[in-house]
């Protein structure tokens, strides 16, 4: 009979939360449950949001995100964390600080800027200290096409562009940036990983038609983290999140939810909760 203990592989998202189910921390948490991973959640701030857009959003106090933090941390402990939406300087910096303090290795940061429906979501000075602070803290930063306009201050007009795009978010201090060219028109989906220290991996796919892709960039993000927890390197884990958003995209293709951008179906194929031995390196 086998005594030695197992715990289940660890996943934090620090994120805003989205009433309507799709994106933000509820995504995170089904992407984590679906893969097998169990989820845990630091809230940054409430959303009143739908299909249709963002009609409200109310900020969680910084101490209080912190508060949330330790309490996860100091108890559970994670394998990997993942990072959304954080609207103002001093939730970045607790953030920083958490990442610093709990010596957290494998992290996923989602530079949540624009929503689906093309309300901003952060301010510009909030971009500069999210760049300064945690670019190089993290293992990887996922921009979508918008985003990286936003943190280059300058406009990527096609594939071609990508590599020029991807070396100058890297040049910002990340050790691995993951540019989605979903946004780019054309039937083809191309999305580019560099690293500084591994090989550049080009990733085409065949665009899905569907309006129901609000929380792409959460779940791809979390998917990412998740695998990284599961024990997959960068590459891999970034190839197997990839597969996974592709079929959540194409199996909630014909589904209609709500008037606008309805959700992925996340639940299309879920995993059990993986146990792995206590004995594996883990934070906490």
């Amino acid at each position: 009979m086998n005594h030695h203990p197992q715990r289940y592989a660890r996943l934090l998202t620090i994120a805003g939360s989205d009433s309507g189910g799709g994106a933000g921390i509820q995504a995170d948490l089904k992407t984590f449950a679906a893969l097998g991973c169990y989820g845990m959640s630091a809230i940054t701030a409430l959303t009143a949001q739908n299909t249709v857009g963002v009609q409200g959003i109310h900020a969680v106090p910084a101490s209080f995100l912190k508060a949330q933090i330790q309490a996860v941390m100091d108890d559970i402990g994670v394998d990997a964390l993942k990072i959304g939406m954080l609207h103002e300087p001093a939730i970045v910096s607790v953030v920083a600080w958490a990442i610093d303090h709990y010596k957290i290795r494998q992290v996923v940061l989602d530079p949540v800027m624009v929503a689906t429906s093309g309300d901003r979501l952060i301010a510009q000075e909030t971009v500069q200290v999210l760049v300064r602070e945690l670019f190089p803290r993290v293992s990887v930063v996922t921009p979508n096409l918008d985003e990286a306009q936003l943190l280059l201050g300058q406009s990527i007009p096609d594939a071609q562009a990508l590599d020029a795009a991807a070396q100058g978010l890297l040049a910002l201090g990340a050790k691995a940036v993951l540019l989605k060219g979903g946004h780019l028109v054309g039937d083809e989906v191309v999305d580019l990983l560099v690293q500084t220290e591994g090989p550049t991996r080009r990733l085409a796919s065949s665009r899905i038609p569907s309006r129901n892709v609000h929380g792409t960039g959460c779940t791809l993000s979390s998917a990412i983290a998740a695998h990284l927890a599961l024990g997959h390197n960068l590459e891999d884990a970034v190839v197997l999140a990839r597969t996974f958003i592709l079929n959540a995209i194409e199996q909630g293709a014909q589904v209609q939810t709500g008037q606008g951008h309805g959700p992925l179906n996340h639940g299309f194929s879920p995993q059990p909760l993986r146990r792995l031995a206590t004995a594996a390196s883990a934070q906490g």
